[in-house]
């Protein structure tokens, strides 16, 4: 099927952030001629980060000062993939949370019972105030055998100019070197997403396009299922890395201009 007639299905977009609509703290220009678009045609976009060092309201805050307006259930993050699955799972049990105070918030705005000391679960985030202090805890409690599981998998955060700095999946990298442990994580690509996100939008599959700069993350997500997933070239992944990959996109374009045009 040509991405055309396959666009025409399309009642939902959920987007990736960084490295799809902005790099760093810049709006691509076509962004919101997208966005306008799609409102225009009478669909729906969503965001999606696996960022989990920021609150909803960081992000919802950040697309404003850009100039797109969101309501809360456009922004869905991470964290609150971990931390529904924690309610529904977990109920009760104490949680050590490896993170910044941002992502310590929005737990703490969940009233999840959030510990220092013998916790029953251990949550690894991306902390970009990790500390010494903090891996040193996490290991012990990990090595006694509590519960532990990773929010996001990624190993690089994007950052302007090109660069990136460690992840998520990169400081669990750091844990399982000391303990052994390499924690199961909720982020994209899990399919705890892939499910939060068909509840959350209220779509059928085959009515959702996923977008994303990623293979292993945004396409790797939508895999095996019946979602549309679209790789944009603005990011992370190239051409070269889908011959490379198993993960295939449903589509690949240069940017999210290219799906303007289709709608």
């Amino acid at each position: 099927m040509k991405i055309e007639d396959k666009i025409k299905e399309i009642k939902g977009f959920v987007l990736d952030m960084d490295g799809t609509i902005y790099l760093g703290n810049e709006l691509f220009d076509f962004t919101r001629e997208f966005l306008d678009q799609v409102k225009a045609t009478g669909r729906e976009y969503y965001f999606f980060t696996n960022n989990s060092s920021k609150s909803q309201q960081a992000y919802i805050d950040k697309l404003g000062h850009m100039e797109i307006e969101i309501k809360p259930h456009q922004m869905m993050i991470s964290s609150h993939v971990m931390i529904q699955y924690l309610k529904q799972n977990h109920s009760g049990e104490s949680i050590y949370v490896v993170g910044t105070p941002s992502l310590i918030n929005e737990f703490k705005a969940f009233d999840m019972p959030l510990t220092e000391e013998n916790p029953d679960i251990v949550i690894l985030g991306f902390d970009t105030t990790l500390t010494y202090e903090k891996i040193c805890k996490a290991c012990h409690y990990v090595r006694k055998g509590c519960t532990y599981y990773g929010i996001n998998p990624d190993w690089n955060c994007p950052m302007e100019g090109g660069t990136f700095i460690p992840d998520c999946g990169s400081m669990a990298k750091l844990v399982e070197a000391s303990t052994g442990r390499f924690p199961e994580f909720f982020g994209k690509p899990s399919k705890h997403t892939l499910d939060y996100i068909i509840e959350e939008t209220g779509y059928c599959p085959e009515e959702i396009a996923i977008v994303g700069d990623r293979l292993y993350t945004d396409i790797a997500v939508a895999d095996g299922s019946e979602v549309t997933s679209i790789l944009v070239l603005t990011g992370e992944s190239t051409r070269e890395d889908v011959e490379q990959s198993a993960v295939k996109p449903d589509f690949i374009v240069d940017s999210l201009k290219n799906i303007y045009t289709c709608l």
